[in-house]
């Protein structure tokens, strides 16, 4: 029997999931435990008594000075300016690749100048988009937006170009105008590629993210993460990457059931 053609049963899937896991927290554990027995004032790696206490003070303890929670204040911060620049981004390429698959003349305009601006580094822009736009929210959201919108836009304008040419033909024989052809055949075949454009860019919307945050910002996690770092205050770095991190998986986790609840025959062609 060959290796490629086995599958796990369900519990053997559920366990090859969880082992990496496991085995982290295992290893951290252990190296942990190692260097506080040598040192109990050790902050590279403190222990899970240690993420407990911060995770209680940021949670669920009111910061003295600004009376908020700072975790919940934090993470309202950069979700607020996550979303607004996933969402400015969203709409972007759907619009922006859906012309450029259609339309030959928007192509050849638009498709190499696309191209070109996905190539830019977005963090070497920082500066310059904090020097023209200030140090408010409009540059962090704006970095976000020319780090994912371009690279978006090129996915969906490709699968714009990949749809069978019978169905534009079928629809201009059955009178369909450039306008009908884009909403009723063209709309409906990219949106779910669209809610995949978006889980992709997830990853890179958040770096974008925590370095605006970090460079120049007064709440945030990212803003956080930076602050408390002069400090070697490792108990409160690592529960704050756990929490993006979760934060990330669970907006991919709703991404991928709004796409399969909406379009359910997207599924069926990704099996296929």
């Amino acid at each position: 029997m060959r290796w490629i053609n086995t599958r796990p049963s369900r519990g053997a899937q559920l366990a090859l999931t969880l082992l990496p896991f496991v085995l982290l927290i295992v290893a951290y554990t252990f190296g942990s435990a190692a260097r506080l027995a040598e040192n109990a004032n050790d902050k590279l790696l403190p222990g899970l008594a240690g993420f407990a206490d911060a995770i209680d003070r940021l949670a669920f303890i009111a910061d003295s000075r600004t009376g908020q929670y700072l975790l919940w204040s934090d993470t309202g911060a950069s979700l607020m300016r996550l979303f607004a620049g996933l969402g400015i981004s969203t709409i972007t390429a759907l619009v922006i690749g859906m012309l450029i698959g259609m339309l030959p003349y928007l192509r050849a305009l638009l498709s190499p100048f696309v191209a070109v601006i996905s190539m830019v580094p977005p963090l070497a822009l920082l500066p310059i988009l904090f020097i023209a736009m200030g140090l408010g929210e409009a540059s962090k959201i704006a970095l976000i937006v020319i780090g994912v919108a371009p690279t978006m836009i090129r996915d969906l304008a490709l699968k714009a170009l990949e749809l069978p040419r019978e169905q534009i033909v079928k629809a201009e024989t059955l009178g369909g105008s450039s306008w009908q052809i884009g909403l009723r055949v063209v709309l409906p075949q990219i949106l779910p590629r669209l809610i995949t454009c978006l889980r992709l860019q997830l990853g890179p919307a958040w770096l974008f993210l925590i370095a605006a945050e970090a460079i120049s910002s007064d709440s945030g996690l990212g803003y956080r993460i930076f602050l408390v770092r002069r400090y070697l205050s490792m108990d409160v770095i690592f529960p704050y990457v756990v929490w993006i991190t979760l934060l990330a998986v669970i907006m991919n986790y709703i991404l991928d059931r709004i796409r399969i609840a909406v379009f359910p025959w997207s599924e069926l062609e990704k099996q296929a």
